[in-house]
């Protein structure tokens, strides 16, 4: 994708019958913007990552983010900062499909 280009993020949403689907629509060395798309009962397990920090924006359906020791009701128009070090993860436990945009800062 070239840059700078106005983009619609979730028609680039890539959906896996097997686990959660990545997409790239932004990379650099200070920053990586992507899409992770969720169908019904997949996750992203618990994770953290050191020395980067983490932001999801839920753009279509429902779920929940998980973080240590709760999970939390996600819905379009949610956003989670997750700092470096802190675990973060997302579940879809609803019918619908899931799409989340997450920034990473740094990138590569």
């Amino acid at each position: 994708m070239d840059h700078p280009s106005v983009i619609r993020p979730e028609q680039h949403a890539v959906f896996r019958p097997d686990k959660m689907g990545k997409s790239t629509l932004f990379e650099s060395e200070r920053l990586l913007v992507g899409l992770n798309a969720f169908e019904p009962g997949q996750e992203h397990a618990l994770h953290a990552h050191q020395g980067i920090d983490k932001l999801y924006v839920v753009l279509s359906g429902s779920g929940e983010f998980l973080l240590e020791g709760r999970a939390v009701p996600m819905q379009p128009g949610t956003l989670l900062v997750a700092p470096s070090g802190v675990p973060h993860g997302i579940r879809n436990g609803g019918t619908e499909r899931l799409v989340v945009l997450a920034a990473l800062a740094p990138g590569s």
